[in-house]
C-alpha cells in the first residue's frame, strides 16, 4: 500500500474503531471478541482497502464486513464447542458493579436492560436494530449492509421495535426512572 493509502486507512481506523466494538457488541458479541471482530474487520479492510475507498457507500459497505466476520466467527467449531456463562456467576458480578456504587450504577443497569432486551430479538430483526439506530445507518444502507429489500429493513424495524416495547428489561427500568 502507498504512503497515501496508508494514511486514509490509518485515519479511518481511527474514525471506525469506536463504532465497529460497539456494533459488535450490540450484534451480540462479548466486548473482548467484539474487540477481535472489529481487528479482524479492519484486517479485511486493509487487505482490500482499494475496493472499501472506491465503494459507493463505504460505511455499509464495511459494516456488511463486520456482519460477515461475526458469522464466520459463530460458525467455528470453538464457538459452538463453547460453554455458556454460568447465570449465577453473572448475577454476582452484576451485584459486585452494583455495590461499587457511584453514577455508573444506573448506566451499567440500563446497558444490561438493553443487551438483555436484544438479546431477546430474532438475529434478523437485532441486526436491523443494532445497525439502524445504534449505527445510525439509513434505511437504504442498512437494506444494503444486509442484502435485503428496504421493505424488509422497514417490516422487520417494526416487529422488533413492537417486541421491545413489550419487554419486561425494558419496563423495568423505565418504571424506576419514573
Amino acid at each position: 500500500m502507498d504512503p497515501g493509502n496508508e494514511s486514509d486507512y490509518a485515519d479511518y481506523v481511527e474514525q471506525a474503531w469506536p463504532s465497529l466494538v460497539r456494533a459488535a457488541v450490540f450484534l451480540g458479541a462479548r466486548p473482548d471478541e467484539a474487540e477481535d471482530l472489529a481487528q479482524t474487520t479492519l484486517v479485511r479492510c486493509y487487505t482490500g482497502w482499494d475496493r472499501v475507498r472506491s465503494a459507493d457507500n463505504r460505511d455499509a459497505y464495511v459494516y456488511r464486513m463486520l456482519l460477515n466476520c461475526l458469522r464466520d466467527s459463530r460458525r467455528t467449531r470453538w464457538w459452538k464447542d463453547r460453554r455458556y456463562d454460568d447465570p449465577l456467576a453473572l448475577e454476582q458480578q452484576d451485584a459486585r458493579r452494583a455495590r461499587s456504587g457511584g453514577d455508573a450504577t444506573e448506566r451499567v443497569a440500563i446497558a444490561d436492560a438493553v443487551h438483555r432486551a436484544l438479546g431477546g430479538l430474532s438475529k434478523p430483526n437485532r441486526d436491523v436494530v443494532v445497525l439502524r439506530y445504534f449505527v445510525q445507518l439509513s434505511e437504504k444502507q442498512t437494506a444494503a449492509v444486509l442484502g435485503v429489500p428496504a421493505g424488509t429493513v422497514k417490516s422487520r424495524l417494526s416487529r422488533a421495535l413492537a417486541h421491545l416495547a413489550t419487554n419486561d428489561h425494558l419496563l423495568d427500568i423505565a418504571g424506576e426512572r419514573q
